[in-house]
């Protein structure tokens, strides 16, 4: 691998990483539709300069449906419950529980035949969640609250948790509704209406729901922040990675989003403990397990989400280490 690939790589990681502490700093004064709806206009702002820029042409009307399917998997749905959980969720364990993204996405492939199961899968799946588990119930039971998270106590962080593991399901469905609905079309394009889609679905519920009172430069900087470079400028970076190395090689960021997702909560002052260190390490094992000889059906490289790799639909013939299915 070139030097410049991985300065990319390095680059693509610490963004998305840092996607998480950025929901929590735009949250401080956007109610959380607002948070998934500024990061989609800023992000898909800039996808469409590229879009025009790169003279891409609009996909068949008949694709309309799906896009709009795997928008609201991909973007609505988790975008907001992200934002909905880490009102009592820090980022950092935030970042922990998206490491899930790629199991749910591989149990989902089984479950609709698109993969195939094998004793390390299954042993990669267990570790997996063990790691999660320990994570979220060693926080909780630890008295480990600090901050906002000491507001709610331990049953408003559980509640959290399970908005935020919903929210990687659902990621999970939408990387494989993409893998089947969407081969061929340009990853850019993909990107571009996905994005566009999902804004304009929230925008008549942010524009019913609850209004952001009183904004401070902080939470103005994080949203534009989150939406030009952890979503726009991500993806295309990842694309651009693409076209230099391999999908394996591309999607292998996965491992170091929860080292990131610390890193940053560290630095915004969240305390670290033992047990998300060692949930990490867990976490990560499993996801290796996973990747060792799973094969999908039909390998494919992956559809686009913004905390994780995308998955997009251009064949390869590798499997991607990110979301097997």
């Amino acid at each position: 691998m070139k030097l410049r690939s991985m300065l990319e790589m390095f680059l693509l990681s610490a963004v998305w990483g840092a996607s998480f502490i950025l929901i929590r700093l735009a949250g401080d004064d956007l109610p959380p539709v607002w948070v998934a709806l500024g990061r989609l206009t800023f992000g898909s702002l800039l996808m469409w300069v590229v879009f025009a820029a790169g003279r891409h042409k609009m996909p068949p009307m008949r694709l309309l449906v799906p896009l709009f399917v795997v928008a609201l998997f991909n973007n609505s749905l988790p975008f907001c419950l992200f934002a909905l959980g880490e009102r009592t969720v820090p980022s950092s364990i935030a970042g922990i529980l998206n490491a899930t993204t790629p199991i749910w996405t591989l149990l989902i492939g089984l479950a609709v035949g698109g993969a195939r199961a094998t004793r390390l899968t299954a042993a990669g799946v267990v570790l997996g969640f063990l790691g999660v588990l320990g994570v979220v119930f060693g926080h909780s039971s630890g008295g480990h609250f600090s901050g906002f998270v000491a507001e709610s106590g331990s049953g408003g962080f559980l509640f959290g948790a399970l908005l935020i593991s919903i929210a990687t399901f659902s990621y999970g469905v939408g990387a494989v509704g993409a893998k089947r609905w969407l081969q061929g079309v340009p990853p850019v394009v993909i990107a571009t209406l996905q994005l566009s889609l999902a804004g304009l679905t929230l925008l008549p519920i942010a524009l019913a729901g609850p209004h952001p009172t009183a904004l401070h430069w902080q939470s103005v900087a994080a949203i534009i922040t989150l939406g030009v470079l952890g979503t726009g400028l991500a993806y295309l970076i990842f694309f651009r990675l693409l076209a230099t190395i391999s999908p394996t090689r591309a999607t292998a960021v996965t491992y170091v989003l929860p080292i990131w997702g610390l890193f940053w909560g560290f630095l915004a002052g969240e305390q670290i403990h033992w047990t998300a260190l060692a949930g990490v390490a867990v976490v990560l094992t499993g996801l290796l397990l996973l990747n060792l000889r799973t094969q999908p059906k039909q390998a494919t490289a992956q559809a686009t989400t913004a905390d994780h790799p995308p998955t997009l639909p251009v064949k390869t013939q590798e499997p991607c280490p990110a979301e097997q299915a």
